[in-house]
């Protein structure tokens, strides 16, 4: 499916407010992610995405609208050559190549924009679909740390994936 990855704009809360609020999705991210997702939660997410330049979080836009977002979090101090990678893609575009290709592009896009050498993601344990996209797109599991995260009442594994900057 073809999608663009660009920056949020507060035209884009009613489908942030639609396909972010789902539980299957808040289930495998960090608790600043919300469920229920309100119009405030949207809000508040579109100030904080559009508020420096270069932008670090995107929307993944389809059929003109923004049906996900990915982030890339350029780290501090000795880690200052890492970034984090974040990202959902609403449910009913689940299985559809899109997160993989995403990945890539924020990647390249990272990697262009900052000093890095090194994007790193960390999915839940339990979060196969999150697994299978990195590896698709090329990252490589360099830890797991058992039952460190805890969510909604349980605990998980967190695994950590890394793409290195190619020479």
């Amino acid at each position: 499916m073809n999608f663009t990855l660009r920056p949020w704009q507060l035209s884009d809360i009613e489908s942030l407010i639609k396909y972010a609020n789902n539980y299957e999705i808040a289930k495998n991210l960090t608790n600043h992610f919300p469920y229920p997702y309100t119009r405030e939660s949207g809000e508040n997410f579109i100030a904080m995405a559009t508020r420096e330049e270069p932008f670090k979080i995107m929307a993944i836009e389809l059929g003109g609208e923004a049906v996900g977002s990915i982030g890339v979090f350029p780290q501090t101090d000795i880690f200052c050559k890492n970034a984090e990678m974040g990202y959902w893609l609403a449910q009913p575009f689940w299985g559809k190549g899109i997160v993989t290709q995403a990945i890539i592009q924020m990647c390249a896009y990272g990697f262009k924009t900052w000093d890095l050498n090194r994007i790193f993601a960390r999915p839940f344990g339990t979060n196969r679909g999150s697994q299978r996209v990195l590896e698709k797109a090329g990252f490589t599991l360099e830890a797991r740390f058992e039952k460190t995260l805890f969510k909604n009442g349980v605990y998980e594994d967190e695994l950590v994936y890394a793409f290195r900057r190619q020479a």
